[in-house]
């Protein structure tokens, strides 16, 4: 996928396209990546929970947690740290160089501390959804080994989201919502972050 479709609205649109033609897995694959990008957007979250109910597959328990990583969008963390940084190394070098403006630079360090705290716990919440994946196939085969013949386990539903936790060549572990694991072909799976 070229760069120029992962904005938001193109990943949207696409998944709305999955959506019609009848593509639950592409569908969710394309809404899970427009939320990444956009996590306030309320139109995505709604047809993601949307086509998950249609393909009978669960919807994500939603959580507080869950609710604050959604306040800010990953670039904005990105942006707070940064700015967190240097609110905090200018109060650090100004206590240094001076000692008047105590209350600014008093000021400036909490408000640093403040952003790079908001910042990692973002990264702390988005984290899993780093291991993400969506089951592109319905009826997917969990396999007890990483072989095309290896015994199969249990299957997976079109459009289900899995965590992967280890690969072998064109395998991947997988480990589900119920704490399942089986080995899982790597084409019947979409990361959720390529």
């Amino acid at each position: 996928m070229a760069s120029a479709t992962y904005s938001a609205d193109n990943l949207y649109n696409q998944a709305n396209a999955y959506a019609r033609a009848g593509k639950p897995g592409l569908a969710v694959l394309n809404y899970e990546r427009a939320a990444l990008l956009a996590p306030n957007d309320p139109d995505i979250h709604s047809n993601l929970e949307y086509v998950r109910a249609t393909a009978q597959v669960p919807t994500e328990p939603h959580t507080r947690f869950s609710d604050f990583a959604q306040l800010v969008s990953p670039t904005s963390a990105a942006w707070l740290g940064v700015i967190g940084v240097i609110l905090l190394g200018g109060s650090l070098l100004a206590s240094k160089a001076t000692s008047r403006y105590r209350g600014l630079r008093v000021t400036a360090t909490l408000l640093g501390i403040g952003c790079i705290a908001l910042t990692l716990s973002s990264a702390a919440l988005l984290w899993p959804r780093m291991h993400a994946a969506v089951v592109l196939i319905n009826k997917t085969p969990a396999r007890v080994s990483p072989v095309p013949m290896g015994d199969t386990a249990f299957e997976l539903r079109e459009a289900e989201t899995v965590t992967m936790t280890a690969e072998h060549e064109d395998y991947i572990l997988i480990r589900t919502r119920n704490g399942r694991t089986g080995w899982v072909a790597r084409a019947s799976l979409g990361a959720v972050v390529p």
